[in-house]
This record gives structure tokens, sequence and C-alpha cells, in this order.
């Protein structure tokens, strides 16, 4: 059986987008735990794996999905806001700016770990008081790193990308798929009409 040890809406919703069954297993790991330590990559990284290690406990047998989304700008991690004063300051803070949206990718499979790293770069609008208020009272932020989404009507801030839409999204799908296969699960096997 394949578990995703992730509560995120988005990335059940991508997975949907295949057949392949699998159960939603939240993991309890405490992301503050982690330290930062001025190294994005090696602490998102560790966010996934630790919160794959934690649902492992439960379901050894089964091969669990987990993952994990920082933005990084300027030497500064933005997780996921405790509150409309906390994402209109990250808000602020990325508005104009070139930053990093980086996504781990975890797979557990019996004694086998299969880790992988996913960047996109995305420039944002230079935004208004008024446009981040706006933004904030009708887009849901409270889940999503750097306070905002990629996708239907969040994308207003968003001027440029390069890399992977659905890293942003927090599941890059191939990068995904590549690490399912190494676990014996073939999304090409699951293919839904499209």
């Amino acid at each position: 059986m394949l578990i995703l040890a992730s509560a995120s809406p988005r990335r059940s919703e991508i997975l949907r987008y295949f057949s392949v069954p699998f159960i939603v297993v939240p993991s309890e790991f405490d992301e503050n735990s982690i330290e930062f330590n001025n190294d994005p990559k090696n602490y998102v990284c560790r966010l996934a794996e630790e919160k794959a290690k934690v649902v492992k406990q439960k379901y050894p047998n089964d091969v669990i999905l987990s993952a994990d989304t920082i933005v990084y700008c300027q030497n500064k991690v933005y997780n996921k806001p405790a509150n409309k004063n906390e994402a209109l300051i990250m808000l602020n803070e990325l508005s104009g700016s070139w930053h990093h949206v980086f996504t781990a990718v975890c797979v557990l499979a019996k004694e086998s770990t299969y880790l992988g790293l996913e960047e996109t770069k995305i420039l944002f609008h230079p935004l208004t008081k008024d446009q981040m208020e706006n933004y904030l009272q009708n887009c849901y932020f409270t889940d999503k790193a750097g306070g905002f989404a990629i996708q239907q009507s969040g994308s207003i801030v968003v001027k440029k990308m390069e890399g992977c839409y659905y890293n942003v999204m927090g599941l890059p799908i191939n990068m995904t798929r590549e690490l399912l296969y190494k676990a014996g699960i073939d999304l090409w096997n699951f293919l839904k009409p499209c």
C-alpha cells in the first residue's frame, strides 16, 4: 500500500491525477525540531525524511511518500505563516523579488530511502499594500509556504517562473515518479484519462 504522509490537500490532488491507490496519513513530526542552519536544501530534505520516518514506524511494510516545501529568499526561510500578519510580512518581503521554492520528496520502502530535491525560481510582481490585503482576504494562505499559492487566482502575484509548476504546488510529479519507481510503483501504469 502507498501511504501519503502529508495533510496537504494539494499533494493529494496531484497524486490523484493517477489511479494509484493510496491512503493519507499525516505525519505527526514536529517540524520545529529541525534547525535551519543556513542550508535550505539540507533543511527541507531533513524535514521530508523525518516526516516519512514517523509514519513508517506505524506502517513498516508499506511504501511511504512524504514531501516538504519551503520558500527561500535572501538567506531566509519562509514556511507556512501562523496568521494573517505573518503572511502580510512574507508577501511584502517577497514582493518584486526573485525567490526559490524547494520541495524535498522522500520515499521509504522496506529498508531503502529514496530522496529527491526540486527547485523552482519565482519572480513576484511588485505588490501594493492594498493588493496584499486583498490577496490575503481572498486566498487561503495558512497552509502554504511563503503565504501564497501558484494555482488558481493565487497565481496573480507571480510575474515569472523558472522550473516545475507542480514543485510550487508541493509535489513535483516527475521527481515523485522517479522515486516511486525505485520503490516498485510505476506511475506510468496508473495513467488516468486526460
